[in-house]
């Protein structure tokens, strides 16, 4: 059983410490190259999207990512204190725009939705908690 947690601030630069954040875990589990990164865009996806969206401009605060496996499937919790915002409520982004014009955040559902087997969102105790699931073929 694999448990991890990182606590990060909400600003952009913290997107590097997600980074090495998935590394690890991808190195500790053995996932291969391509997952990792597909990890990496779905961490980086939901996690500017609290920075951008969760907070008042100018407000510091805190994000929690917590990951966990049993070996069959890896599963992310995102805790954040922000406004209530259900991303998984977002309409998919128009996959015929050429991604360089898209804003940042703007594709992040559907990719997310297609990489993830499951997304869930709860509103709770005023958090938001955004789960995350990937089965692990082995």
């Amino acid at each position: 059983m694999m448990k991890k947690q990182l606590k990060l601030k909400n600003q952009i630069g913290e997107l590097a410490r997600v980074n090495q954040f998935i590394e690890e875990i991808a190195d500790e589990l053995g996932l291969d190259m391509e997952l990792q990164m597909n990890l990496n865009l779905v961490m980086e996806e939901m996690v500017s999207n609290i920075i951008f969206y969760a907070y008042p401009e100018g407000i510091s605060a805190d994000i929690e990512l917590t990951a966990e496996s049993d070996g069959h499937e890896l599963s992310f919790v995102l805790s954040d204190k922000g406004k209530a915002f259900d991303p998984t409520l977002k309409d998919d982004a128009d996959p015929n725009v050429n991604p360089a014009e898209r804003e940042i955040g703007g594709m992040g559902i559907f990719i997310v939705k297609n990489i993830m087997n499951e997304v869930t969102y709860q509103r709770l105790d005023g958090r938001n908690l955004l789960t995350l699931k990937k089965r692990l073929e082995k």
